[in-house]
Formats: structure tokens, C-alpha cells, sequence
């Protein structure tokens, strides 16, 4: 077996220790804070969609009257955009479609679908080092919204109790030992590879020499991540505001879940814990404990028009909107160098059903909060065909100071959104 392929064999092991760590963008010291703003981005989707005539203003632009679930939102008005028109181009499937709301891949029904890498992901790879979880994906129960690059979709949290214990709690000492070891041993595997692989460099013609400059650049790269992991490990985690937070008892109680899990969201991005969160709203197929309530949520949902299932269907989403205010209210009460946590994260609202009583994919109800975008209108984008929601993406992904030109089925940067 040749020295070549040795090493091959070495880095593509050395890389999986490294897989679950996101991708560092600039080799500096451990802990090293740019003068940059530090941006964070927040995904929400309503798996069972969001009744359109109760959230898009008929109007356009900023002289919109407020809508049902609008007026929960109005003291946010001026931070948020209400974008409708859009979906994602060739997503089809009905629920289906949750699959793809982040990662724009066609026809999540077909049976040779293959997902690709969510929005959450790739920004997590290019900024997730500079804290101590390059994201958390999150759920009310189940299946969530984030996958990697090779279309593997990835487990969420679905506790809060779990959830506060991987952010606040240190856990044992010899927990803490195995985890600084199991980094340790990785480096060390990196380490040994540097001298073999150099001094095969003399031996080399040219257009072999900068490919194994590119290999050496990968090496170095994956100890400045192992090393920056082992950094996280040693550091104390930040203190938490408040008790362990106890499980609801009752699944059916769908807006104490939600309450439990903003706080702990909002709790992550002001310890700067994490920069990147996605939290799936699953819906359930039973009657969910809200006041005014009698029918089960997903029946609701595909209410074929019918008046008093709508009616009810509009004081489960509108309790729903209530509490994702008061997520943004904690954002918008909390500063950091200046700025308010909402004008630091972009908070995406919506879901992967333009009209869910249909599966439609189309039309989708999207609201943008913070960020420091350009906010306080309604942009209305679609026409005969809906614009394509991917290009919000691109924005999101700038906006974050990530270079990119393109996401997915995106191409550009959101028509009509600007930067503050």
C-alpha cells in the first residue's frame, strides 16, 4: 500500500471526526470576536400552514391594514416584512414539501428524491465555530427542518429539559474528560499526517505539489476546527436565567411547548450560545388545548372552505402568532453592542402550504422579522408564476456576511428587500 494511499485513508478518517463540527471560514485564535456585528438567523415553519386571508394584507407596500394574525405582530411593524407571491420552484407534495422548505430541492414526493444541504446548514458551516453549537435544530415533535450536505436529514430537540441541559448544564466530569479526549485523539491523528504528506511534496510535479497543497490546507483547517472545538469543551458553559424548565405533561398543550421552547431559543442567541436555529411547528392530529378549541388541528387545517372550522383553525394560529411576539419581544428588549438582539436575527416565519385545506405549495405565507432589513411593507411578488422564495435565501445568507450569489433553485437576492 502506498504512502499515498495511506494518508488518503488517514485525512478521510481524520475528516470524520471533524464532520459534526461546522466549517470555519478564517483561521483565527480560538475565540477571536471580528468588529462585524454578530448576526444570527432563526427558521420557524408551521408544518400545518397558516390560513392566507388572516395573514396577507390585501394592500401592498406600507400602507397595509393589519390583518387577525397581524395584529398580534403590530408592535413589530416596523421591524417585520410580510412577503407573499413566493414558493419554491418544482417543490410539490403537499406535507411533502416540509422536507425542502429550507433547502429548495424539487419534488420531496418523488421516489427519487435526494435532499441536499438546508439554508441553516450551509450558514452553520461557514459561522458555527464562533460559538459554542454551530446550530440547534428544534421541534415540537419529530421531524425537523435542517440537513446536511448529503441530504441526511438531521435529529432535533424536541424536550426542553434536554434542550436547557445541552446548553447550560456541564454534565459530569468524566463526560467532560471523554469528549477533550476523543478531540485530543483527533488531532493527534492530524498531527502525524503533516510529516509523510510534506515530505512527499519534493518528490512531486507541479500540478501533483498543488494538489497535495490543497490536501495540506485541509489538514490545517481541520486542526484549527478540533483545536477551537477542544477550546468550547474547557470553557464554563453561561449560567442560566431561571430553573430547569419541566416538560409539558399534556402533548396537547402545543403553545406551552412552544413558550418553553422560545425562551430557551432566545436564552441560546443572547449567550450567544448559537447563532443558528431552526424550530419545526409539526401540527398534530388531535385537538390542541387552547380556549375556543373542539377539533382536531389537522382536520382543521384542511377545512374545505368550511366557516366554523376556519374560525377555529384562526385562534389556534393566531395563539400561535401570540407567542412568537412575545419571542420577539425578548429579542427586541435584549442589546448587544448597540443594537437590539431583533435588529442582530433574522426570525423567518412561515410554512411549506400556501393553502394547506388543498396541499398547495404555492403562495406561500412568509414574514420576515429583524435583521436589520429594510422592514415595515408588504411585498406582494408573485404574478402567473410565484417568484421563487429561494432568492430570500440568498438575502438571509448575505445578510449573515456569508458570500453568496446563489442558493439552491435562488439566483439572486430577494426583489425589494434591502439592507438597513
Amino acid at each position: 500500500m502506498s504512502v499515498k494511499m495511506i494518508s488518503r485513508r488517514l485525512l478521510l478518517r481524520a475528516s470524520g471526526v471533524a464532520l459534526g463540527l461546522p466549517f470555519l471560514d478564517a483561521m483565527a485564535p480560538a475565540f477571536a470576536r471580528s468588529a462585524a456585528p454578530r448576526r444570527r438567523m432563526v427558521a420557524i415553519n408551521f408544518g400545518l400552514g397558516l390560513h392566507l386571508p388572516h395573514l396577507v394584507p390585501a394592500a401592498t407596500g406600507r400602507d397595509y391594514a393589519l390583518t387577525p394574525y397581524l395584529e398580534e405582530l403590530k408592535a413589530f411593524r416596523d421591524h417585520l416584512t410580510v412577503i407573499s407571491g413566493t414558493s419554491h420552484p418544482g417543490v410539490d407534495g403537499g406535507h411533502q414539501a416540509e422536507k425542502s422548505f429550507l433547502t429548495t430541492v424539487p419534488h420531496p414526493g418523488s421516489a427519487s428524491f435526494k435532499n441536499s444541504i438546508s439554508l441553516d446548514q450551509l450558514a452553520a458551516e461557514k459561522v458555527g465555530l464562533e460559538t459554542r453549537h454551530a446550530f440547534l435544530s428544534l421541534s415540537q415533535a419529530g421531524r425537523g427542518l435542517s440537513w446536511t450536505r448529503s441530504g441526511v436529514e438531521i435529529p432535533t430537540e424536541t424536550r426542553p429539559s434536554q434542550l436547557y441541559a445541552k446548553l447550560f448544564l456541564e454534565g459530569k466530569a468524566d463526560e467532560k474528560a471523554r469528549r477533550l479526549q476523543q478531540l485530543k485523539d483527533g488531532r493527534s491523528v492530524l498531527d502525524a499526517l503533516g510529516g509523510p504528506a510534506g515530505g512527499l511534496k519534493r518528490e512531486l510535479g507541479p500540478a501533483d505539489r498543488e494538489k497535495l497543497e490543497d490536501y495540506l490546507g485541509a489538514v490545517r483547517e481541520t486542526e484549527q476546527r478540533l483545536l477551537k472545538a477542544e477550546a468550547w469543551e474547557a470553557r464554563p458553559k453561561p449560567k442560566a436565567e431561571g430553573p430547569l424548565p419541566k416538560d409539558p405533561v399534556d402533548r396537547t398543550d402545543i403553545l406551552d411547548h412552544a413558550r418553553l421552547m422560545y425562551d430557551l431559543m432566545h436564552l441560546a442567541l443572547r449567550t450567544d450560545s448559537t447563532r443558528i436555529v431552526t424550530f419545526f411547528k409539526n401540527g398534530m392530529n388531535a385537538v390542541p388545548k387552547i380556549p375556543g378549541v373542539s377539533q382536531d388541528y389537522h382536520n382543521l387545517s384542511h377545512h374545505g372552505k368550511d366557516a366554523a372550522k376556519i374560525q377555529e383553525l384562526g385562534v389556534i394560529e393566531r395563539a400561535q402568532f401570540r407567542c412568537t411576539a412575545e419571542f420577539l419581544g425578548k429579542l427586541q428588549a435584549a442589546t448587544e453592542d448597540g443594537a437590539t438582539l431583533l435588529d442582530l436575527t433574522m426570525v423567518l416565519v412561515g410554512s411549506n402550504l400556501g393553502n394547506a385545506s388543498s396541499h398547495d405549495n404555492r403562495k406561500l405565507p412568509i414574514v420576515l422579522a429583524g435583521g436589520g432589513f429594510k422592514h415595515g411593507s408588504h411585498l406582494a411578488l408573485g404574478g402567473e408564476r410565484d417568484y421563487p422564495l429561494s432568492n430570500l435565501f440568498v438575502s438571509m445568507l448575505q445578510r449573515l456576511g456569508i458570500e453568496a450569489s446563489s442558493f439552491g433553485t435562488g439566483t439572486a437576492t430577494m426583489r425589494g428587500l434591502e439592507f438597513a
